[in-house]
């Protein structure tokens, strides 16, 4: 073997004792709020913890973390392949995949969809929609069906502004923002989050108000993101980031989990004291709900 070969074998001998060694706690530590965690204790229970202090008091954030069986891959399809829709408390009225909006034709008989829909037809300054999609006419569904198909053509950072609200907010630029703040996360998930993605659409209830979101999930090796990108009122974008790492527990082959969830929100802007406290103490409890969603559906597959 020449000496060029030899020095690449022994190259890759290196990089794969690396790999071997490598420490999802240490790697844990590095990025996120959790600077030690026990594997055992996070096979029962997910801890959540507030994110750190972001600079623009419309955002938050909050970080959990958990053990759960199988491998970062079936783990990984999970929560791709998780549907809200099935649990009550997580306020999630319609979920659907794809970019396809025809079941705005025939949503559930409900009072945040009846808000919706007096919304819409006042055009109410409360719809987080442009100047230009409120002057547009039209029937309900078909009405948002224009709205939602032309967003959703237009990805996650090239969305229109809020501007009927009297607002110039622009979602794009919140989704970075609020990556923007948090480096090092920004720089763990660094060419994660894309101009496409796998789109979903849903409709909530958001405090008895019906919302209409669109939606675009990421994958990239042992991270995803998945990104609310558009909401027609309720906040004005979200970000939930998953790291996985194959842990063993008890003998067993398991997924450590990280994932962060960041929002901003025109609501959270005024709040102070006690009451951002407050908010803060929600969005964890939030989180929580759709952690332990999710891990049921997944321990039943």
């Amino acid at each position: 073997m020449s000496s060029r070969l030899l020095a690449i074998a022994a190259g890759l001998l290196i990089a794969g004792s690396v790999d071997l060694k490598a420490d999802p706690l240490g790697e844990l530590a590095s990025f996120t709020v959790f600077s030690s965690v026990n594997l055992s204790e996070l096979k029962s229970d997910a801890k959540s913890l507030r994110g750190p202090a972001l600079g623009n008091s419309r955002f938050q954030s909050v970080q959990t973390v958990w053990v759960t069986p199988g491998s970062p891959a079936q783990v990984g399809a999970a929560i791709r392949n998780f549907n809200p829709s099935g649990h009550s408390d997580l306020h999630v009225l319609l979920h659907s995949n794809g970019s396809s909006f025809s079941r705005l034709n025939n949503l559930p008989s409900d009072g945040a969809v009846q808000w919706l829909k007096d919304a819409t037809e006042k055009k109410s300054n409360e719809l987080q929609i442009s100047r230009e999609e409120a002057a547009k006419s039209g029937a309900f569904a078909q009405f948002w069906s224009g709205i939602l198909s032309a967003r959703s053509s237009a990805g996650v950072f090239d969305q229109p502004s809020y501007d009927h609200t009297g607002k110039n907010i622009r979602p794009g630029e919140e989704v970075n923002s609020m990556l923007a703040q948090q480096g090092k996360i920004r720089q763990r998930f660094s060419g994660v989050i894309g101009s496409g993605g796998e789109k979903y659409w849903e409709l909530l209830d958001v405090d008895k108000k019906g919302v209409l979101t669109l939606g675009a999930s990421f994958t990239k090796g042992m991270q995803s993101a998945d990104v609310l990108y558009y909401a027609s009122g309720g906040y004005y974008a979200a970000i939930t980031l998953y790291q996985f790492w194959p842990v063993e527990v008890d003998g067993k082959s398991s997924t450590l989990v990280w994932r962060g969830d960041l929002v901003s929100s025109a609501e959270l802007a005024d709040l102070r004291g006690v009451e951002r406290l407050g908010s803060e103490s929600a969005l964890i409890r939030d989180v929580a709900r759709s952690v332990r969603a999710l891990r049921s559906d997944s321990s039943s597959h």
